[in-house]
């Protein structure tokens, strides 16, 4: 296992999985990263058909709520992120994306500096692939307006943490909610 493969398979050891398929993916990641090194995307989309990804999720635990972008190639209310560059360290690709998309430092102060969720989802078009994505939070204010990359994004906007009372977005974005939520609740505990 080369170097930077192992570093994702220390990150993806200290995710506490929230649900039986969360414990899933990351046993099946595991696996994965023990099987090759060949984990970042050489050639879009599918080159090798499974790679990782960094989400940057915008969050006010204030507010208890998530800042979701309209992605224009997906078609989905989706957090920030995108695909970890070869041998990149996935909180490097996390911080560039914070600047490229939504032109900010990435203030990682709401759940830590590792990724809280991971996921391992198919994606369909335009070439079957699968994502394997590590899912960092970064803190904002809903009262703060964000200026999402316009290439990538048409408009965004903010969304409480009700799993009941999201768009279309990632298949797993309920889930993530109810973790999100239950990191918080866990941290204002005595």
């Amino acid at each position: 296992m080369q170097s930077a493969t192992a570093v994702v398979a220390d990150l993806v050891r200290q995710i506490d999985p929230v649900d039986e398929l969360e414990r899933q993916h990351i046993t099946d990641t595991l696996a994965w990263l023990a099987d090759t090194d060949d984990i970042f995307r050489r050639v879009a989309p599918a080159i090798p058909p499974r790679h990782l990804v960094s989400y940057v999720v915008l969050v006010d635990p204030d507010e208890y709520s998530v800042f979701l972008g309209r992605h224009r190639k997906a078609g989905l209310w989706l957090p920030m992120g995108g695909h970890v560059e070869p041998a990149e360290h996935p909180l490097v690709t996390a911080r560039r994306e914070a600047a490229e998309e939504l032109g900010i430092t990435a203030e990682f102060t709401a759940t830590g500096d590792r990724p809280m969720f991971l996921t391992s989802t198919t994606v369909a078009r335009p070439l079957p692939h699968e994502d394997t994505s590590l899912w960092y939070t970064i803190r904002g204010s809903r009262h703060h307006a964000y200026q999402l990359d316009p290439a990538e994004f048409d408009g965004g906007a903010w969304w409480d943490l009700d799993p009941h009372a999201i768009p279309d977005s990632d298949p797993h974005i309920a889930r993530f909610f109810g973790k999100l939520r239950t990191a918080w609740s866990d941290q204002l505990q005595p």
